[in-house]
């Protein structure tokens, strides 16, 4: 079974920390080092190393690593693109 983060009751400190956590794990199932993954995004080891332990970090250096990892498209299973709200669709009606 697959783990779920629990966020609300996650502080964001800890939220942080699961997030580098999983990346450190993808990194080591793909059998990639930290060095393999910092080239290939173009990121320092140590900035690298950092984000796996939770620390703050860049939306770039996260984005670089997700795409380093071959992980950038899970972005679009937690914040999907919005479709349009029920106003802007009468809105669009209106216009026909």
């Amino acid at each position: 079974m697959l783990a779920v983060m629990k966020t609300d009751a996650m502080s964001d400190s800890a939220v942080l920390i699961e997030i580098g956590r999983r990346l450190q794990v993808h990194r080591l199932n793909l059998n990639l080092s930290q060095t393999n993954v910092a080239e290939k995004a173009g990121v320092s080891r140590r900035a690298l190393q950092k984000l796996e332990r939770g620390k703050t970090c860049t939306l770039t250096l996260l984005v670089r690593t997700l795409r380093a990892l071959g992980r950038l498209d899970g972005l679009d299973g937690f914040l999907p693109e919005p479709g349009l709200s029920p106003i802007q669709l009468a809105k669009l009606k209106g216009r026909e």
